[in-house]
Parts: C-alpha cells; sequence; structure tokens
C-alpha cells in the first residue's frame, strides 16, 4: 500500500513538474538568451581575435609560431563544446554546464588581463620583433599565458554552443527553433565584430590591460543575466549518459552476431521497464544497417520473470538501436566539414599575417589593426544572416516553389567558401609582386584582403545555421545538446589539423618562412582551393543519398 502510494506521489509530481515546464520558455527568455551571446561572444572575442598580435608583441613569439598556437587555442574552443554537451545531456543540464563554464572563461581572461598589467608576467619589450634578437619569455611567463589561454577557452568552449542548446529548448516548433538559430548566429556575428573592431582597436592603441578589462566586464555581465532569468527558463532534465546506451547497441548487436533477425514485433524490445510508463507504439527496427537490429532482439535469457533486463549489455530497446543508426547516416555529412574548415582555419590566421605586412591605413590617421581584418567576413556573415529569411528564401520559393533544405544552404555556403579560396589566392599572388618589386616603395594595400573575406563571410552565413538545424533536427532526442556541439568539434579538430598542415607545409616545402614576403603563400591558399574543391564533390554525394529523419526534406522549415 506504501509502495503505491509512494508511485501516486511520483506521478503527480512529475506531472506538476511538467505542467510549471509548459509555463516556462518561449520568446520571452530570448533576450536572456540573448544577452548571455551577447556576453561571451564580446569576451572570447575580445582576447582571442587579436592574440596573435598579442603573443608577437608583448611575448616576443615568431608570426608562424604565434599562428599556430592560435590554432591550439581554437581547436580547444571548438572542441570542448562535446564534452560539454555531453555533460549537459547526461548529468547536469544546459543550465548548469553554461554557468560553470562562463565562471571558467571569467577566470581564464583574468590570467590573461595579468600577463598585461604586470610586467614581470611578460618578455622585456624589443624592437625587432620576429628575430632572435629578442628574448623569449621565462617559463614563470609561459606557465600563466598557457594557463589563461587553456582555461579561457575551455570555458568560452563549453558554453559557446550549450547556450545554443538552452535557447532552441525554450521552443516546441521546429519553425520557430529555425528562427531562434539565426537569431543566434546574429547575436553572436554581432558580438564579434564589436569585439574584433571596438576592443582589438583599444588593445592596439590604448592598452592591453583596458582591452582585457572590458572582456572581464562583458563575461561578467553574461553571467549576471544567466542568472536574472533563472525562473523563466525551460529545463529538461539530463536523461543519464545516452552514448553508453549507444555503445550497448553496438556490443549487444555483436554478442548475437550469429542470431537470426524476427520479422514479429513481440521478439523485440520495446522500451525497459521503468519507461513503461510512457506509451509508445510497438514497431519492429528499420530495415538500414539490419545488423545492428539484433541488439532488440530478445533471445532466452535476456529478460527477467519481473520483465526487467538481465542483461543490459546484451539487450537494447529498439529506440536505442535507431539512435545509433541515426548518427551513423549523419556521419558523412558531418565529415564534409574537414575540408571545409581547415581551409578556412587557415585562411583566418594568415590573413592577419598578411595584413601586418600590407598597408592598413584608411585616410592619413587611422590605421586598421591587423587582428580586426577577420571581423569583415563576420560583418558580411551577420548581415547575409538577417537578409536570408526576409530576401533570399521568399526568392528560392518563388523560383523552385519550395523553401531550400538545410542541405542545400550548407552546399551554396561551399561553394562561396570554395570561391573565397580561389580569390585568396590571386590577390596573395598579386601582394607577393608588390612586396617583392624593388621600383614599389609602397606596400600593397589591405583593403585587398576584403574580397575574399567578404566571400568567406557570406558562405559562413549560408553553412553555419544550416548545420546547426540540421543536426538539431536529425540527431536523436537524447543527443540533443551534443547534436549543436559536433559543428564546433569538427571546427576544433579542423584547426589541429590545420596545424599539422601547417607544419608539413614548413616542412616538405619553402613555402611558409617567418617572412612571408620571402615565401609562396598563394600556392597555399591554391592547395586548400584544390581540397575545398574535392571537399565539395564529396558533399554533393552525401547529401544526395542522405534521406531526412522524417521522410522529408521539402524545406528547412518542415524540417
Amino acid at each position: 500500500m506504501q509502495m503505491g502510494g509512494n508511485m501516486d506521489a511520483k506521478v503527480s509530481s512529475d506531472r506538476e513538474s511538467q505542467t510549471s515546464d509548459a509555463k516556462r520558455g518561449g520568446w520571452i527568455t530570448f533576450p536572456f538568451i540573448a544577452g548571455i551571446i551577447t556576453g561571451l561572444g564580446l569576451a572570447g572575442g575580445g582576447w582571442s581575435s587579436n592574440l596573435i598580435v598579442y603573443l608577437i608583441e608583448k611575448f616576443n613569439i615568431k608570426s608562424i609560431d604565434a599562428a599556430q598556437i592560435f590554432n591550439v587555442v581554437n581547436g580547444c574552443m571548438n572542441m570542448f563544446p562535446v564534452i560539454g554537451a555531453i555533460v549537459a545531456d547526461s548529468f547536469l543540464g544546459c543550465f548548469s554546464v553554461v554557468f560553470i563554464s562562463s565562471l571558467l572563461s571569467l577566470l581564464g581572461i583574468i590570467f590573461l588581463a595579468l600577463t598585461a598589467s604586470l610586467d614581470c608576467l611578460r618578455p622585456p619589450p624589443c624592437t625587432e620583433i620576429g628575430t632572435s634578437l629578442c628574448e623569449t619569455p621565462s617559463k614563470l611567463q609561459f606557465t600563466i599565458l598557457y594557463a589563461g589561454l587553456a582555461i579561457a577557452s575551455v570555458g568560452l568552449g563549453g558554453a559557446r554552443y550549450t547556450v545554443a542548446t538552452m535557447g532552441a529548448n525554450q521552443f516546441n516548433k521546429p519553425q520557430d527553433q529555425a528562427i531562434f538559430f539565426n537569431w543566434y548566429f546574429i547575436a553572436a556575428y554581432s558580438s564579434k565584430v564589436i569585439s574584433a573592431t571596438a576592443i582589438v582597436y583599444i588593445e592596439d592603441n590604448v592598452s592591453w590591460r583596458l582591452g582585457f578589462g572590458l572582456c572581464i566586464a562583458a563575461n561578467l555581465a553574461a553571467l549576471v543575466i544567466l542568472l536574472a532569468g533563472t525562473r523563466l527558463y525551460r529545463r529538461d532534465k539530463p536523461q543519464g549518459s545516452a552514448f553508453i546506451g549507444l555503445v550497448r547497441v553496438v556490443i549487444a548487436a555483436a554478442r548475437k552476431r550469429k542470431a537470426m533477425l524476427s520479422s514479429r514485433i513481440e521478439d523485440y524490445l520495446q522500451q525497459e521497464r521503468n519507461d513503461e510508463m510512457i506509451k509508445i507504439e510497438a514497431v519492429t527496427p528499420k530495415q538500414n544497417f539490419r545488423f545492428l537490429n539484433r541488439a532488440a532482439l530478445k533471445i532466452e535469457g535476456d529478460i527477467r520473470p519481473d520483465g526487467s533486463i538481465a542483461k543490459p549489455w546484451k539487450l537494447c530497446t529498439i529506440q536505442q538501436v535507431e539512435d545509433l543508426k541515426a548518427l551513423i547516416r549523419i556521419l558523412p555529412i558531418w565529415s564534409t566539414i574537414i575540408f571545409l574548415a581547415t581551409p578556412i582555419a587557415i585562411l583566418n590566421n594568415l590573413v592577419i599575417l598578411q595584413a601586418l605586412t600590407m598597408d592598413r591605413h584608411l585616410g592619413h590617421s587611422f590605421k586598421i589593426p591587423a587582428g580586426s581584418f577577420p571581423v569583415i567576413s563576420l560583418i558580411s556573415g551577420f548581415i547575409f544572416v538577417s537578409l536570408k529569411d526576409r530576401l533570399l528564401r521568399p526568392m528560392w520559393q518563388k523560383i523552385i516553389h519550395r523553401s531550400p533544405t538545410t542541405l542545400q544552404l550548407v552546399g551554396i555556403g561551399y561553394v562561396l567558401s570554395l570561391i573565397s579560396m580561389v580569390v585568396s589566392a590571386l590577390v596573395e599572388s598579386k601582394r607577393l609582386k608588390i612586396a617583392n618589386n624593388v621600383h614599389h616603395q609602397q606596400p600593397m594595400s589591405a583593403l585587398w584582403l576584403f574580397p575574399q573575406l567578404i566571400l568567406l563571410g557570406i558562405g559562413e552565413a549560408f553553412h553555419l545555421p544550416g548545420q546547426v538545424a540540421f543536426y538539431y533536427q536529425e540527431f536523436p532526442a537524447s543527443l540533443k545538446s551534443t547534436s549543436t556541439a559536433m559543428i564546433g568539434l569538427m571546427i576544433g579538430i579542423c584547426y589541429y589539423l590545420s596545424t599539422a598542415l601547417i607544419d608539413l607545409v614548413r616542412r616538405v616545402t619553402d613555402w611558409l618562412p617567418d617572412n612571408i614576403n620571402s615565401g609562396r603563400l598563394d600556392n597555399v591558399y591554391w592547395t586548400l582551393a584544390v581540397l575545398a574543391g574535392i571537399n565539395f564533390g564529396y558533399y554533393l554525394l552525401c547529401s544526395i543519398v542522405y534521406k531526412y529523419k522524417d521522410g522529408g526534406g521539402s524545406g528547412s522549415d518542415d524540417n
């Protein structure tokens, strides 16, 4: 009798929790989510956008080495979101992960601010930047610098995509979620633009101490805004580690590899005993990747008399099997970002080194900071994300009478990024001719870098929101936080690949010396363009054969 009373109380408590949760969320939470995104974007962009220049000018690190450190830091910032997402899905939930990550980000920026404020934490200034005459940092100075970079990048990485999932969880309709993702990128782009212009300008022309201080203030503001909206957020409860369930599917299928598959519904485990209060339609596993269906096949000894699973690593539910199949189907599309993000990572780093050798003056008095040049791609991306739904989508519907699918939008972005690589190679060829011409006293104008960066930004406006929306809609429900972080994982891997690729180029060729005027950076860009072209062909093949989870694909609003 007591057990029945406890069960009734639990059901009543769950219903009250669901009713309370239903009243939360919606667009009322968006100002808070946008504030968090903007604050963290300002903080992270303020120190990361100008990191290469900071390492060269304040820590006497050579240019290519500074670019390599920048790649490692960005790799960490983009790979850690997956760990944060797994923790959010399995244990803590999105809110707690965003809060803890924001605290870590704040701590890391404080370390960086100390290196800018205390002379003992930096090597002596050097007028011959980039030469062996400059004193290298001490072990203590490197330790504080790397600790700050590691903690700040881990914190920013843990929050940047988890807050996107937290925002999307506030909405029930896919159309609202798609609109939110567009606004998420608008907020992210706008904050990055402000940080890469205003804060970077302050760092270059006023003081690094003030610049990092503004980053601390922005990060602190994001934390305050996060806590201010606590009562309004809809919080999804962690479901336990979904990845363990996926591993169970593989092991269970392997252990039953000799079992004969059945066509009868009752021969498969529909749901676990503790989930029986949730009514689901009984089905047989789908026929794709049939080998995995054995994981849900019930054989003698799998089920105890009370209906519970006797051997969890030998029997899984149909839903767990289908979740793994969904991931396998997405993997080819996911992998295409490797040869896209790797060239983009290299281009974003090397364009700063190009800008340092070019005429960056606008008029007689204003000089564009080298670390601000990547902001051109952010501005163009911001503009096109804003216009895409209002202008481009209606035009697309008039021409082909349906909305573009998420994969079509991603494909357009891939093409524009490829064109950007080609333009980069052409511009660098022209820059080298002018730089090595003894009759030219005036270096080439850095405004020539704008076209490639504008094309790159427009491409990102198509493929980044498209990929995030695609993964969020196509991933299993138990991995929603992980879905938005998957693109970050691949970008992180690509930053490490770009580091390895630059090292390989430096070992095999003479294209990338410390003085890029003596190298052949244009050949590097041509190589990246070829890789991007091959990748686009691979992407076309993957997108053509892909079948959407709901069988649709007629338009991104419907999927």
